[in-house]
């Protein structure tokens, strides 16, 4: 397949990753996560992220969010979250197909603000409207743009004031950690629920659902096999999160992403006709192209049309995106858009 820049879950898995699986393909292993390997990984997770959270290996993002989030909400509650949210626009109505309302809030640059959220909570105690119990944001947000520390805080704070749990959908947390240079403990320090994503940051398959407190864990062990996200052979994803851990690996990759996509948009944020159209602040490169520029970039390239009216283009960067894809790609967008 010819390489582009439509995904970072396009990318390959890191090549120790692929090493991690094989040594781990040795012998039996109880089966379900109750094996040596996924209790280590277990601990590492408490050691990256807080002596008091609980981690549960599922397959993909989405059933990460789906059974963090079922773990905290009843019948009647809901979700605050972003318009542009992951979970609103790209999981294909799972949430809602689990019984979680999504609560969502327009935003300019895909990240929510505790005055946004205010907006939100409305009708509380009023039995005939769904009840705010979670705000959820994604980190990196869907934009490409990166939460603070402190707006993290910030929401967290606000949050908590009113009785609500902070979930951070963190397909990309690795990529947020290493633009703020900082740990991934210190990246979700608030957070009550997460969403730590594996896949986009180099592995096969695997997510995390990773919980603060006792009293949220009980019920993951049985939401998960519920939600069809208990593996069989759980010491293959634990594998993987051992070695993605491991020497900070994830903050290597994660750094060359992000750095591809800064060269990205140096390269061609001169080009006449382009318009960066937010803070390019992770992997991920938005833009509007002048009309008929993307259908010719498409004939050799790949990359996600994002809003189609208005020319708005996403290019995202992984961990095995080259400076020589990079430079070559520009080059073909300062082409077609001075053309």
């Amino acid at each position: 397949m010819s390489r582009g820049f439509g995904s970072d879950n396009h990318a390959g898995v890191l090549p120790e990753v692929l090493a991690a699986i094989a040594a781990a393909n040795d012998g039996h292993a109880p089966s379900y996560g109750h094996d040596a390997l996924t209790a280590r990984v277990e601990a590492r997770f408490r050691e990256e992220l807080g002596e008091d959270v609980h981690a549960f290996l599922v397959f993909n993002g989405s059933g990460a969010n789906v059974v963090c989030l079922r773990a905290v909400l009843r019948p009647w509650e809901g979700v605050i979250c972003a318009e542009t949210a992951h979970l609103n626009v790209d999981e294909g109505g799972a949430p809602e197909a689990w019984g979680i309302k999504l609560l969502t809030v327009p935003t300019a640059d895909g990240k929510l603000t505790p005055e946004l959220v205010e907006s939100r909570l409305l009708r509380l105690g009023d039995e005939h409207a769904v009840q705010p119990r979670a705000v959820s944001i994604s980190q990196t947000a869907e934009l490409g743009t990166l939460y603070s520390r402190e707006e993290i805080a910030a929401l967290a704070e606000h949050a908590h004031a009113h009785g609500l749990l902070l979930h951070v959908d963190g397909a990309r947390i690795t990529n947020a950690a290493a633009a703020l240079g900082c740990s991934l403990g210190e990246a979700a320090a608030d957070a009550d629920l997460i969403s730590f994503g594996g896949t986009k940051a180099g592995l096969l398959a695997g997510e995390a659902v990773v919980v603060r407190g006792a009293d949220a864990a009980i019920a993951l062990p049985y939401l998960r096999k519920q939600t069809l996200q208990l593996a069989s052979k759980m010491r293959f994803i634990a594998a993987q999160f051992e070695a993605l851990m491991a020497d900070e690996l994830w903050r290597r990759a994660a750094q060359h992403a992000n750095a591809m996509a800064a060269r990205l948009a140096e390269r061609v944020s001169e080009s006449p006709g382009v318009t960066i159209t937010q803070a390019v602040q992770a992997n991920a490169v938005f833009a509007v192209l002048p009309p008929g520029a993307a259908d010719q970039l498409h004939e050799k390239w790949f990359f996600y049309d994002w809003d189609e009216r208005r020319g708005e283009v996403r290019w995202m960067c992984s961990w095995d995106t080259t400076e020589d894809d990079v430079d070559a790609f520009a080059a073909d967008v300062v082409s077609c858009c001075s053309s």
